[in-house]
């Protein structure tokens, strides 16, 4: 019996102090970039591109696009597309819209899960 309440101690202490620092509180949410998402699903980005790793095999990761590219860049190659990416005639606002997406991601983190740090309460760094 005692060893039961000390695992349900142990077991309640770990989970307070997991789920005190969620790395969510970290990040500000963006209107703009909220709605970027959206358009990301609206036109099904992730069946051809990658965030974090995840998604498609067509196209390139965008998870770091906004700090290796400018927005002009990024702005033309949406509103012109490619041999290899259509060209899906989205409008200004969602073009700025996505462009912010890419902005809250990329200041969330780095794609390559090669190069993450597993902490020690198993989440990742």
């Amino acid at each position: 019996m005692i060893v039961l309440l000390l695992l349900l101690f142990c077991y309640l202490l770990y989970s307070l102090i997991l789920y005190s620092e969620l790395p969510v509180k970290l990040y500000s949410k963006n209107k703009e970039g909220e709605i970027g998402k959206l358009v990301w699903q609206k036109y099904n980005c992730n069946s051809c591109h990658q965030l974090y790793g995840l998604g498609g095999y067509l196209g390139p990761d965008l998870t770091n696009v906004y700090s290796s590219r400018s927005k002009e860049y990024i702005k033309s190659f949406l509103m012109n597309g490619t041999a290899t990416m259509p060209k899906f005639n989205i409008n200004e606002y969602e073009i700025n819209s996505l462009i912010q997406y890419f902005r809250s991601i990329d200041n969330s983190g780095k794609s390559d899960p090669r190069i993450f740090r597993i902490k020690t309460d198993g989440t990742i760094e």
